[in-house]
């Protein structure tokens, strides 16, 4: 699939590395969730994550009713990377980024939805799960949420999944169908 005009739009962002890929090749794998059971505080309390986003079987099939993905990653740099604060504030830029390409392909005709980073905080204080989202067009689940093996299509299509030392390389995932 080629996307006119992606690579000089691509380009006024520090886009690390890109690659447009068939939604077919992305694993789902139900381990991903324990990782977001286990580890994350904001499982359960939040529409951006699991269990809000469904479960891996229907975020498979919202995923593979989109026929490729613009898989990209930017970098950020801490002074310290086992800050967590520190690595976190970081993440506002990629999510920038994130939007702004998003919004690029739904005006060349492309219907999107969008996988970013970590989880969402836009509100203050999330509404899940007593009211709607208060922002559901901004609110982008992240990848791992719907269960995504991100280091296996990473691998698979050749990029870079850790530069070292005190860097971090933030992930999104646009999916994309039709053209108008």
């Amino acid at each position: 699939m080629q996307i006119e005009g992606l690579d000089e739009f691509i380009t006024q962002f520090p886009v690390f590395e890109y690659r447009i890929v068939r939604t077919e090749k992305l694993s789902f794998e139900e381990r991903v969730r324990q990782i977001c059971r286990q580890e994350c505080d904001r499982y359960g309390t939040t529409w951006a994550c699991p269990p809000a986003v469904g479960t891996v079987e229907e975020c498979k099939e919202r995923c593979l009713a989109y026929s490729h993905g613009l898989l990209f990653s930017s970098v950020a740099e801490v002074s310290d990377i086992m800050n967590m604060q520190e690595l976190l504030d970081t993440r506002m830029a990629h999510e920038s980024i994130t939007d702004k390409i998003g919004k690029f392909l739904q005006a060349e005709g492309y219907e999107v939805f969008i996988l970013s980073t970590e989880s969402c905080d836009i509100c203050e204080h999330c509404t899940y799960p007593d009211a709607p989202c208060c922002n559901p067009g901004r609110m982008h689940p992240c990848l791992e949420s719907h269960g995504i093996v991100v280091t296996d299509i990473v691998e698979a299509e050749g990029m870079e999944n850790n530069l070292g030392g005190n860097t971090i390389l933030w992930f999104s995932m646009i999916l994309v169908r039709g053209q108008a």
